[in-house]
């Protein structure tokens, strides 16, 4: 088994070198799912050189317990910290793409609401697609790295902080929409998950354009 890379802020720090002076790390969780909201988080970090919190890594590579505990050590790092939503409803109208921007441009204005100054900021996108750029009112600068929740501390940070916020609401609507599991899949694919659909039908929590080519679902009119 391969050990886990342990992020750094190498990436971070040659960007201050080549004269950028503010980051905001972004990443999204929730892209995947059948279920739930589209979360993208942010975080803001400075420019001193500071103690990476023990035990930070992608958040999909940690177990639940694990997230859960390191969350309150990524908001204490960070400058500044929010997670942005696009709903089930929201990616049924306007598609994954928009909504991973429409989620992006709410985070960003929340960090904007808490006194960051982020006109000015370096944003680090995981990936190699800059989708927040069209959601917004004005071109933010945007650099993209394809792992970058792996390689990035501060994406990584981003990361778990949008992890935990986006599994507590789906551990929430367990007394909302009973008999779907997503206490254990937080609106992901599983056997259990599926088996719940094809009995209850959809919640208002699903993504009807991700289930309507499922054979087996019995859609309500």
């Amino acid at each position: 088994m391969m050990t886990p890379v342990t992020p750094t802020l190498r990436f971070e720090k040659a960007l201050y070198r080549d004269g950028v002076t503010s980051i905001v790390a972004v990443d999204e969780v929730g892209r995947g799912a059948l279920a739930g909201p589209v979360a993208v988080g942010m975080v803001v970090i400075d420019t001193g050189v500071k103690r990476i919190p023990p035990g930070l890594r992608d958040s999909k590579l940690l177990p639940e317990p694990v997230r859960e505990a390191l969350e309150p050590a990524c908001r204490r790092w960070s400058l500044f910290h929010a997670v942005g939503l696009a709903s089930a409803e929201e990616v049924d109208s306007l598609g994954i793409m928009r909504c991973l921007g429409l989620a992006g441009a709410r985070a960003l204005a929340a960090l904007e609401e808490q006194g960051a100054e982020v006109r000015d900021s370096t944003l680090i996108l995981d990936g190699n697609y800059d989708y927040l750029n069209p959601a917004l009112m004005r071109p933010a600068r945007v650099v993209t790295r394809i792992k970058a929740d792996r390689d990035c501390a501060s994406v990584a940070a981003a990361s778990v902080i949008a992890k935990v916020h986006r599994d507590r609401l789906m551990i929430g609507h367990d007394v909302d929409y009973p008999g779907y599991g997503w206490v254990s899949n937080k609106g992901y694919s599983t056997p259990e998950h599926f088996a719940a659909i094809a009995e209850l039908g959809p919640s208002a929590l699903h993504r009807l354009t991700w289930l309507k080519d499922l054979a087996t679902l019995d859609m309500p009119t």
